[in-house]
């Protein structure tokens, strides 16, 4: 047994299992031998209060050892239920933390390339300019895809205001980046970005504690922008045809680097940091004149001011830039909807022994040679998308007669499975099974099955609904069973997504997944900077005032001497 030195409400030894013991038995302990409810006694040793969130660990792994200090403190009901619903936001924030990771995670594992993903949509890493690149092996496309989203994530968070979320989640995104090759990532610009904005979250919550972190953060960030975008921004500017994206972005770094300057007593260099930034902000700043003029070609505000800050306030620049944009939008959006469909048709064909989808260039151009295009992709599908053995299994007549067999066979399942759905849910709107059935041995689709029924219902106005239907009542929609082509999506050589599906945390995906969509090649330097404005006016300030008492301090000093 080891003592503890209680002090507060109650004074006095206590022994404690320092092993088995927990935050909430000592609370109790101490509460019991005081006379007050556990729920006002709060717990304080090494000046960090203990709190009942720690419960996962005993008092040893908390650092208490025995004869320590614990100060024991009387809190009133307003306290309690403050410290109680901290506590509830922690767990819910670190409970939201797992999810976000564990579908980052998911994402990432389905979408790396040649995967075949569960959704309708893939997501695919652009670069500066916009176009699609491959990086890496499959391990570092997964992990920088992993880090792409948290980085999207927690920059919606920062927008949010949620600037503590925000650090938690870009702290998780820096450190699965780390994860990849570092000659994979010399020309990212979202990792140093990342940087800045964890290094910003740091300031909007006035983190002091973290200032040399913070300085080391901006110093690796320089450098990848610098490597990323060539020096002055050289190399982003020629991909954006002279433009000057980089300038928010900038300014908010040298903000940062001017204010960890001033903590840290480097004062010029500090100056000389916020003055940079304001000249930057001056800049930034949009005429009315100039957004007016842009506006009335029909372009919404916030766009018009992107497009003149970028331009350097160039009006003309400007308008081709917003027409540029708006056709590139219009392409991707082709793209898109192209890609989509080509996520569907792969589906249809089926995962690869590896899990792989069908090679959709491999099979334009066996099918440009005369090959029937179900069953190319089939030969892919069973050969690893290897073009030299699908087209011997294609020419070879047995193995041909083969994949035909399994293609009429697979399309058979369907139909079974498609029926199987339909009679499921034309039951569950109270018709009877042996009915449906019936309808559909007729040849009918679930449209002309469900007319059949409704006009023998019609015509028989005693036929009942069985009794263990589960139809929806008049007036009101039932959306519990899938669409009956819903069952052409699970396939015969490989797990089901549907099994894949329940697993998913598909409301934190959305969210991601729409986190991802709503960025393009320059949302990272599209910030406003009006509270960027107010700190490089309060530091300067702050600055200008620490520099003239210590000037001050040094003319007492040799006038002592």
């Amino acid at each position: 047994m080891a003592k503890l030195k209680i002090g507060g409400v109650w004074n006095g030894m206590l022994e404690v299992e320092l092993k088995t013991w927990m935050i909430p038995m000592l609370r109790e302990e101490v509460a019991k031998r005081s006379n007050c409810n556990p729920n006002f006694i709060n717990l304080i040793s090494i000046g960090k209060i203990l709190k009942d969130g720690d419960d996962q660990h005993n008092l040893i792994q908390l650092g208490i050892k025995n004869n320590a200090k614990i100060l024991a403190t009387r809190i009133c009901v307003e306290q309690s239920k403050a410290i109680k619903k901290e506590i509830i936001g922690e767990e819910e924030r670190s409970r939201r933390l797992a999810r976000v990771k564990a579908a980052a995670t998911a994402l990432a594992e389905r979408h790396v390339d040649g995967l075949l993903p569960v959704e309708d949509f893939n997501i695919e890493v652009e670069d500066q300019s916009g176009k699609k690149v491959k990086l890496g092996s499959e391990t570092d496309q997964r992990a920088i895809m992993m880090g792409l989203m948290l980085d999207a994530n927690g920059k919606r968070l920062i927008r949010q205001g949620k600037y503590k979320d925000a650090l938690e989640v870009l702290t998780m995104g820096e450190e699965t980046f780390s994860l990849c090759d570092p000659k994979a990532l010399e020309l990212i610009d979202n990792i140093p970005i990342l940087q800045i904005n964890m290094v910003w979250c740091y300031f909007m919550i006035r983190d002091i504690s973290l200032l040399s972190e913070a300085g080391k953060r901006l110093e690796m960030a320089r450098e990848g922008l610098e490597r990323a975008s060539g020096k002055n921004y050289l190399r982003l500017r020629l991909l954006q045809g002279g433009r000057y994206p980089e300038l928010a972005m900038h300014l908010r770094l040298e903000l940062l680097e001017g204010v960890v300057a001033y903590y840290s007593g480097r004062l010029e260099r500090g100056r000389a940091a916020l003055i940079s930034a304001q000249a930057k902000f001056e800049q930034l700043q949009v005429s009315d004149e100039s957004l007016s003029l842009v506006m009335s070609m029909g372009f919404i505000e916030r766009d018009a001011k992107r497009a003149l800050r970028m331009s350097n306030q160039d009006l003309e620049a400007a308008i081709n830039f917003l027409f540029e944009d708006k056709a590139k939008k219009e392409q991707k959006q082709k793209e898109d909807i192209q890609r989509r469909n080509e996520i569907w048709e792969q589906k249809l064909y089926g995962m690869t022994p590896l899990k792989k989808a069908v090679d959709l260039q491999r099979l334009k151009e066996l099918v440009s040679v005369g090959f029937g295009r179900e069953v190319a992709a089939e030969a892919l599908r069973r050969n690893e998308n290897d073009i030299q053995k699908s087209l011997d299994d294609l020419t070879n007549p047995e193995t041909n007669s083969v994949l035909q067999v399994h293609i009429e066979s697979r399309k058979r399942k369907r139909q079974e499975q498609a029926i199987d759905s339909s009679i499921e849910i034309l039951g569950q709107t109270g018709f009877e099974r042996s009915r449906v059935v019936a309808a559909f041995e007729a040849g009918d689709n679930i449209f002309q099955a469900m007319q059949r029924l409704m006009a023998e219902r019609k015509a028989d106005p005693n036929m009942q609904p069985e009794a263990n239907s589960t139809a929806a009542p008049s007036g009101s929609a039932s959306s519990s069973s899938p669409l009956p082509y819903n069952a052409s999506v699970g396939d015969v050589e490989g797990p089901s997504n549907l099994s894949t599906a329940q697993k998913r945390d598909v409301e934190m995906e959305n969210e991601l997944s729409a986190d991802m969509a709503e960025s393009d090649a320059l949302a990272d330097y599209d910030i406003e900077v009006n509270i960027e404005g107010e700190a490089i006016t309060e530091y300067l300030s702050l600055v200008e005032s620490a520099a003239g008492s210590s000037g001050k301090e040094k003319e007492e000093n040799d006038s002592i001497e």
